[in-house]
């Protein structure tokens, strides 16, 4: 907790502040440590689930909530249950009390809870979000276990070849010029660049290091992360992928907040906001303006290529047949089945590139430095 939270704590609860410092003998390694302050998805499915249970078996919120403290392991997350059991002691809600901590408990969690509070099913509610976080949490693990292969393959790649250029090829080209004569083309830009690499490599590093943090800043910007959301989801095969899982992302939280009892263009605000893709994001709240003017929901997504016609032909059935939250709930199954499929076959087609890659890297290996110094060796011997 703050100053600024502590002052207004002590001060709610009619005490004098006459002295108050932030206390020092704090873990500075967990000040330091940027992993320190988040919490995973699987936290906090744990938390909805556990906190759930005993609020349907008829235990107060603030006894819950401090049950809860002897449960959970994260650090972060029991200072924010502690944060959370002052808040409503002082007599909040428990969605206010979430809702200032957006870092932990989004839109989405915070208004079903909220709905949850007003309806008298905060039990449900919570459910709900435990389910979603698996789903998302699942989908998510998914595509991060595909691309930890080709990930690991390719750093150990470029850790090989730092390595080579730096202690193996300035000796193994040092034989090539001592050779003299005329060098195949190949071999003279190895040449040159192990030279190169020898001396500036410092260089190298320093301009990769400020690529990625150029990048880094430029997609921090309004038209960075435009163009970079409108990349993600046009390059081939990989564009697919981030589409399904977009709109498996789309349907769900539709669904859920729509169960949970938000009106329909709240519910598509927020998940405006947690769908995390500014081209999705602008498509929505376009729709949310368009409902606003009288129109469906199907009316409003219809005609952009981001939302395919099977989308829309089943949101205007849902409205149809006041059965959104279940066509909805059934449209993100069928997205995160396509999205298995698709980083599957991603997979698939991952394998054989990087043996390409690495045949290709061998061949130039091969025919810049190791032929000609057999070369050598056999016209002197």
């Amino acid at each position: 907790m703050d100053s600024g939270k502590a002052e207004r704590l002590l001060g709610e609860n009619g005490l004098i502040i006459i002295s108050l410092e932030e206390s020092s003998g704090a873990n500075i390694f967990s000040k330091l440590n940027p992993f320190g302050k988040s919490v995973s998805n699987k936290d906090l499915v744990l938390f909805s689930r556990q906190l759930s249970t005993l609020i349907s078996a008829r235990v107060p919120i603030i006894q819950s909530l401090r049950i809860l403290q002897d449960q959970i392991t994260n650090k972060f997350l029991l200072s924010v249950i502690g944060d959370l059991i002052a808040s409503v002691e002082n007599g909040d809600s428990l969605s206010n009390a979430m809702a200032k901590h957006s870092e932990v408990f989004n839109n989405v969690y915070v208004s079903l809870i909220k709905s949850g509070e007003a309806a008298g099913s905060l039990d449900r509610s919570l459910v709900y979000l435990a389910d979603q976080l698996e789903k998302d949490y699942e989908l998510k693990g998914k595509v991060k276990g595909a691309m930890t292969y080709p990930i690991f393959v390719l750093s150990a790649l470029g850790i090989v070849g730092i390595l080579m250029f730096k202690f193996v090829l300035p000796n193994l080209t040092a034989v090539l010029e001592e050779q003299g004569g005329t060098l195949p083309p190949v071999s003279v830009l190895l040449i040159a660049f192990t030279k190169f690499f020898g001396r500036f490599w410092w260089i190298l590093i320093m301009a990769v290091a400020g690529l990625i943090l150029g990048v880094k800043y430029y997609i921090s910007t309004v038209n960075g992360r435009y163009q970079w959301d409108k990349m993600k989801i046009s390059i081939p095969i990989v564009g697919d992928i981030f589409k399904k899982i977009y709109l498996a992302r789309f349907a769900r939280n539709l669904s859920t907040l729509i169960v949970g009892g938000i009106p329909i263009i709240k519910a598509l605000e927020i998940v405006a906001d947690v769908i995390n893709n500014v081209i999705y994001r602008e498509i929505i709240l376009d729709t949310v303006a368009k409902i606003s003017a009288g129109k469906s929901i199907s009316d409003g997504l219809s005609g952009h290529p981001e939302f395919p016609t099977i989308v829309t032909q089943m949101v205007r059935v849902g409205e149809q047949t006041a059965q959104l939250d279940d066509i909805l709930a059934k449209l993100a199954n069928f997205y995160e089945k396509e999205v298995d499929n698709k980083v599957a076959m991603l997979t698939t087609l991952l394998e054989p590139l990087i043996m390409i890659v690495l045949g290709i890297g061998v061949g130039v290996l091969v025919a810049g430095i190791l032929l000609p110094i057999y070369n050598l060796a056999s016209t002197t011997g």
